[in-house]
């Protein structure tokens, strides 16, 4: 069994007895032991998984870690966020996803409007099963809690992943200001109703909506 564990905060140390893991191409930093890389591809598995690929174009470069001994995972010293899975789904841009256990399964899916005001395209990643998943951001993640009575605005920019069964609305505030050069920067909003999780990092990505 592949055991997840931090190394600080941007480096994730795997320990493997023999198993194999899923990570984002060229991520490993250091190894010690025995260690095997297979490139993959992301975005789903199998026949099904390709036509996916082919149509959303959400395709992850991925390879396959297997050996004994710990191999330790980073990309560009962004910050790194364990998930535990317990057969929910994870919803998280393919660029935001670092490593998975073998046990989880990815697939792809429809985002709309969400995902292009994201500048991300119409589809996003998910992850589901038992087991735990990396997921990176530009700084330290918060975590924050949707419940019936507490829906959640966040913007597009800044949101990495979610879990839980969240509806997700995009919300628009574009006026006559807008188009004249005087929008606030915060005419694109994303609400999530429901219950469930959404990690956001204090950063926000260049997105349609920033821009306006």
């Amino acid at each position: 069994m592949a055991i997840f564990r931090l190394h600080g905060t941007r480096v994730l140390a795997v320990d493997l007895i023999g198993d194999a893991v899923k990570a984002k191409n060229g991520a490993m930093v250091a190894y010690d032991g025995e260690m095997t890389f297979k490139k993959m591809t992301g975005g789903g598995e199998g026949l099904r998984g390709l036509v996916t690929r082919r149509i959303t174009g959400e395709a992850m470069a991925v390879m396959e870690v297997k050996g004994h001994g710990t191999c330790y995972f980073a990309d560009r010293a962004t910050e790194i966020n364990l998930v535990r899975l317990s057969g929910e789904k994870l919803y998280v841009e393919a660029s935001n996803l670092l490593a998975t256990e073998p046990s989880l399964r990815t697939g792809t899916t429809f985002t709309g409007l969400r995902g292009a005001s994201q500048g991300n395209g119409l589809f996003t990643t998910t992850v589901e099963g038992d087991g735990q998943a990396a997921i990176m951001s530009d700084g330290p993640a918060i975590v924050l809690r949707v419940s019936a009575a507490y829906p959640l605005t966040v913007d597009p920019g800044a949101y990495v992943a979610h879990t839980g069964r969240l509806r997700q609305q995009l919300q628009s505030s574009v006026g006559w200001r807008t188009l004249v050069g005087e929008g606030s920067g915060e005419s694109f909003q994303i609400r999530f109703e429901g219950e469930g999780l959404v990690y956001v990092q204090p950063s926000e990505r260049t997105t349609i909506g920033g821009q306006l």
